[in-house]
C-alpha cells in the first residue's frame, strides 16, 4: 500500500440525513462501494472500484441542517497546522481533537469561508 504524501487531500465525508439515498446516488453514478465503519456506528466507508482502501466516508447526521461534503488533507501536526492557518488569514471551525483510535482532526476556514478538515492518523 501507498502511503499517501501530507499536504495532499486524502478523505473525504459526506455527511447527510439520508444515507441510503446518498449510497444509491452515489454508487450508481460513480459505481463508489459502501461498508459499515465496525468502530464507529452510523459512518460507512466509501471505496472506489479497485482501491486497496477506503478513500472516504458518509457520516449519518440528525436533520437536513447538518448536511455537508468537505474534504480532509493529511498533514504532520494538526496544532501547528491550525496556527499556519489563522497566520495566513484563515480560521479554525473546529479545535483539534484527538479521538478514540488516535486519530487526531480540525475544521479549519480558509479567507474566504470555505470550510476543509485537516487530520493526522493515528500513530501504530
Amino acid at each position: 500500500m501507498t502511503v499517501p504524501a501530507f499536504n495532499t487531500v486524502t478523505w473525504f465525508q459526506v455527511g447527510t440525513d439520508a444515507p441510503e439515498e446518498a449510497r444509491a446516488f452515489y454508487g450508481d453514478m460513480f459505481g463508489w462501494k459502501f461498508a459499515a465503519n465496525p468502530g464507529e456506528p452510523g459512518y460507512d466507508l466509501i471505496s472506489y472500484p479497485g482501491a486497496d482502501q477506503p478513500s472516504g466516508g458518509i457520516a449519518r447526521v440528525p436533520d437536513p441542517s447538518g448536511n455537508h461534503a468537505i474534504f480532509y488533507v493529511l498533514v504532520e501536526d494538526v496544532d501547528a497546522t491550525c496556527v499556519q492557518t489563522e497566520k495566513h488569514g484563515g480560521k479554525v471551525a473546529v479545535p483539534a481533537v484527538t479521538d478514540p483510535s488516535g486519530l487526531r482532526f480540525a475544521h479549519l476556514e480558509d479567507p474566504a469561508g470555505n470550510r476543509f478538515g485537516i487530520f493526522k492518523p493515528p500513530v501504530s
